[in-house]
């Protein structure tokens, strides 16, 4: 695994938006399958966009966004995990994906606080 943050937000999005399609056919899972793409693909994005702020006070912003919506990521997955029959192929991965956001989660928390005191 990578540990350069912009590259695991990339392979987060990348691993998620690969999940969905995994995902139950049923009509519940359409509004999941939407709200997940959205926020897993938008940490990275927004954290990019960071990356060349105009300001401190902008990529606290856009990094505080990012972690708003790896939080909703995390949130999506964990529906899924209550959700879907356990032993099923997208178990393993399902268990990556709240891992790597759980952890995902600290980590731009923690570039928000260090951001924030160091103003």
């Amino acid at each position: 695994m990578r540990n350069d943050l912009p590259d695991r937000l990339f392979d987060f999005a990348v691993r998620n938006v690969m999940f969905m399609k995994n995902l139950p056919g049923e009509p519940e899972f359409n509004n999941i399958r939407y709200q997940l793409s959205k926020s897993a693909t938008s940490p990275g994005a927004n954290y990019e966009e960071a990356q060349a702020g105009s300001s401190k006070a902008d990529f606290i912003f856009k990094t505080e966004i990012s972690l708003r919506e790896m939080r909703e990521s995390n949130y999506w997955i964990r529906i899924i995990e209550a959700t879907l029959i356990h032993g099923s192929d997208a178990t393993k991965e399902l268990v990556y994906l709240k891992n790597e956001s759980t952890e995902l989660k600290k980590i731009l928390g923690s570039i928000v606080v260090k951001s924030k005191s160091n103003r």
